[in-house]
């Protein structure tokens, strides 16, 4: 009966010390599966060419925070107005050879076209599943960045009330005082102007009598910012987060969401499919998507398109936006005309 007692103890010890053996060795395996992505990641090499339509200094801090994860890889930055960017895009594909590896530029009808043209890899990023899905391709070609809306600004010193309605830039008080950003060049300000002329409360009609004021147009919204904080201009159409960190950094200008709703960029990211950096830039999207991407740029001032990131002081989310839409198919069939009718209208 000891005997029996003896190696039933003996046998139940074994067991346990097996069983701590077990969890000792999950755990060391979960330690070294973090060891190897992390020597994934510095290990991880090469150099990309990235084009974008970002502002110089916001494109170099995403760079940066990318490069703290991937110490080795190289990135450079082509920037500048979306259409130009595609211009540049198109002149190396006719040329026969596309240099940019990875696209970031203003909207989702840009993509749209390059799309069409099958200048685009399929890559549905893991970090896309935190991304709200009608900002995500389904065919997994672009992947939106970033919540940006267009807003009025207007000079504090200059006007007195802010305005409630997209209707102050047809104001008598609003002529010869407005500025904005052309939809010739910034990607922004032609999805804007399409928008809006196929919305029933604006139409054609609203940019006819914006005519009538003399705005000055400008090549893009950076230069709007600088003409209303100067003071030189009283209003302008402009992106949001530049308002708010304008209005942030003490320059007399206040960001107003006019009441009739506004229209909403998501500055997408994709991957060129000519590139032969794919491991390389598949990393680079998945860090802007990543909550610590986001979180970096919330932090430079954009409202974050991942749930669950806080946008920063003076702007809002995207469930406290009333968003002006149209049809993405007819937007993009739409795009060339509208900035020819656009360019004859304010040429007069």
């Amino acid at each position: 009966m000891k005997r029996m007692v003896l190696f039933m103890t003996l046998s139940l010890l074994l067991i346990f010390l097996a069983a701590c053996g077990e969890s000792g060795t999950n755990s060391n395996e979960s330690d070294k599966d973090k060891d190897s992505n992390a020597s994934a990641a510095s290990d991880m090499s090469g150099e990309i060419e990235f084009y974008t339509s970002q502002p110089d200094v916001d494109a170099e801090k995403l760079v940066d925070a990318f490069n703290q994860e991937y110490p080795d890889v190289k990135v450079n930055i082509f920037r500048s107005g979306t259409e130009e960017v595609i211009s540049k895009i198109n002149a190396e594909n006719q040329a026969g050879e596309v240099q940019a590896d990875v696209l970031l530029v203003a909207d989702a009808v840009t993509f749209e076209g390059l799309k069409k043209e099958n200048m685009l890899m399929n890559y549905m990023s893991p970090e896309a599943e935190s991304i709200p899905n009608d900002f995500v391709d389904p065919d997994g070609m672009y992947t939106g960045t970033k919540i940006m809306a267009t807003g009025l600004i207007v000079n504090t010193d200059k006007v007195s009330a802010a305005p409630t309605s997209w209707q102050a830039l047809t104001s008598e008080d609003a002529s010869d005082q407005i500025v904005m950003p052309s939809p010739l060049y910034s990607g922004a300000a032609a999805y804007n102007l399409s928008v809006l002329t196929r919305n029933q409360a604006f139409g054609w009609d609203f940019y006819e009598a914006v005519q009538k004021n003399s705005p000055m147009i400008t090549e893009g919204n950076g230069a709007v910012m600088e003409n209303v904080s100067s003071g030189q201009k009283s209003y302008g159409m402009v992106v949001d987060y530049l308002a708010a960190r304008a209005a942030n950094d003490g320059s007399p200008v206040q960001l107003v969401y006019p009441e009739e709703g506004v229209p909403v960029i998501t500055e997408p990211v994709g991957i060129m499919a000519d590139t032969d950096q794919e491991e390389v830039a598949k990393a680079f999207v998945d860090f802007i998507l990543s909550e610590k991407g986001q979180k970096m740029q919330a932090k430079i001032g954009y409202t974050p398109i991942r749930e669950g990131v806080e946008p920063p002081k003076g702007l809002k989310s995207l469930d406290e936006i009333k968003v002006l839409q149209a049809p993405i198919e007819e937007l993009y069939e739409s795009r060339a005309s509208d900035k020819e009718k656009f360019d004859e209208l304010f040429s007069k």
